[in-house]
């Protein structure tokens, strides 16, 4: 593996990704319930961040939602163009780092009304500074490149918040503990020689979604995209053909009934298909399929961020000859 330090890098930060998330999850500090605290008192959540976090705010905006928090997500830079209006809210913001030059920006500007918390890796960062309280997760920064067991931190992170406002988390617990990694030779074999590549999913597979494609393109440097599932089924399914690699995402949750429509009409175009299916309900008749454990919400979403792991590493190791995980055009923080 010497070709490949970067990914050497990786492998050692996955290798205590799960276990850091426990303790993260079993021990997040005062901050969880600081946080807890404003939100019920607010009402409101607004999720920050910027790259891969703000995908992990995607996954879990529902969750809070089902909670009651009018609770939404906001790329930190579009809210440098556009800020929201100064009232009273509870903001999360979510960096690896907590040195994103986006959100940096964001913090020197006015709080005003807007109680501020944060979920990071670094406890002296920019960020943890410049807040009412932090999370920091277990086992400090994140050394490879691209982002694996950040994810996963940040997903326990939140799974932390989650479960001081009532929404307990055994079946996040319950991935984390297993040791088992879910074989994706077959969707890799499958999906081996299309040209670009679609990932869709439903309610908190959207951000699973969007996490995976953003994984695709940063590890294996292939042309991938995210989708909400209903936003797939409207005008983007005109790209569709014969070449092109798509992936449903299918949980336990709400979107379970959403997959195999979805998928019928993929199979249709020519495409490839591949499901990874979570729902422990009877398999789709269409593509390969990719079973994990029956779960829904932030216990699914975190499984199959675990099992993209295994399939965009071995996208890459047969697109990328030498320096997988080793970035060419852009840096861990963007100033």
């Amino acid at each position: 593996m010497t070709d490949h330090p970067g990914l050497e890098a990786m492998l050692a930060e996955m290798a205590r990704q799960r276990g850091d998330a426990l303790a993260t999850l079993d021990d997040p500090g005062p901050a969880a319930a600081a946080i807890a605290e404003s939100a019920r008192r607010t009402g409101t959540l607004l999720l920050y961040a910027m790259g891969g976090s703000q995908h992990v705010n995607r996954i879990v905006a529902p969750l809070y939602r089902a909670l009651g928090l009018d609770a939404r997500t906001m790329i930190a830079s579009a809210a440098l163009m556009a800020p929201l209006p100064d009232r009273a809210r509870t903001a999360l913001f979510l960096s690896q780092s907590g040195e994103s030059g986006e959100i940096r920006a964001l913090l020197a500007r006015a709080a005003g009304a807007e109680e501020r918390f944060a979920l990071t890796l670094e406890p002296a960062s920019t960020l943890a500074r410049a807040v009412r309280a932090a999370i920091v997760a277990t086992g400090g920064t994140e050394h490879a490149f691209a982002a694996t067991r950040s994810i996963v931190l940040s997903l326990a992170m939140h799974g932390a918040v989650l479960e001081r406002l009532g929404a307990p988390q055994p079946g996040l617990r319950a991935v984390l503990a297993a040791g088992a990694v879910a074989d994706m030779r077959a969707a890799a074999a499958a999906l081996a020689g299309c040209d670009a590549y679609v990932v869709a999913g439903w309610h908190a597979m959207h951000g699973t979604a969007e996490s995976a494609a953003l994984s695709l393109m940063e590890l294996a440097r292939l042309p991938a995209i995210g989708f909400e599932g209903g936003q797939f089924r409207h005008g983007p399914f005109e790209l569709l053909r014969p070449g092109i690699g798509v992936i449903l995402l299918r949980s336990a949750g709400p979107d379970a009934a959403l997959v195999p429509p979805t998928a019928a009409a993929v199979a249709r175009t020519g495409a490839t298909l591949v499901v990874v299916d979570a729902s422990g309900a009877a398999p789709v008749a269409e593509g390969v399929r990719v079973t994990l454990a029956p779960g829904a919400g932030l216990a699914a979403a975190t499984d199959m961020v675990l099992a993209f792991q295994e399939l965009n590493i071995a996208m890459a190791r047969a697109s990328i000859a030498q320096g997988i995980g080793t970035p060419r055009y852009t840096t861990k923080v963007t100033e």
